[in-house]
């Protein structure tokens, strides 16, 4: 039960941070969601960073880590939100926003990951 409370607590506050972002860097006139694109960066960032300080020599318990990582880390970042953007972006025929968006998330998502792993080293 306190393993679910951690997660509870971390995605919660991963939520509201979340949304605070969206709230002031998503671009309703040109419909380019830059607080959801901030978001899944600095989390893949900081889920590289938690789970190196995690397998470096146990620097962070079970718990500290599922509150960070599967929690704060879970709620924080947003598949379910990058997909609908997507899907908007496809919608409108907005096929080079579409493109950018996709690509430059996973790749930058991907190296803010490894940036993490690797600043933790």
């Amino acid at each position: 039960m306190k393993h679910i409370l951690l997660v509870f607590l971390g995605g919660g506050f991963g939520s509201v941070l979340r949304y605070i972002i969206g709230k002031y860097l998503n671009n309703p006139e040109t419909g380019i969601p830059y607080g959801t694109f901030v978001a899944n960066i600095v989390g893949s960032l900081l889920i590289g960073i938690i789970l190196g300080l995690a397998a470096k020599n146990n620097s962070l318990s079970q718990s500290q880590t599922l509150l960070l990582a599967t929690g704060f880390c879970g709620g924080f970042t947003t598949f379910s939100s990058f997909a609908y953007e997507n899907h908007v972006f496809l919608k409108s025929g907005d096929f080079t926003s579409f493109a950018i968006y996709t690509i430059a998330s996973f790749v930058i998502g991907f190296l803010a990951v490894f940036l993490g792993l690797f600043l933790v080293k």
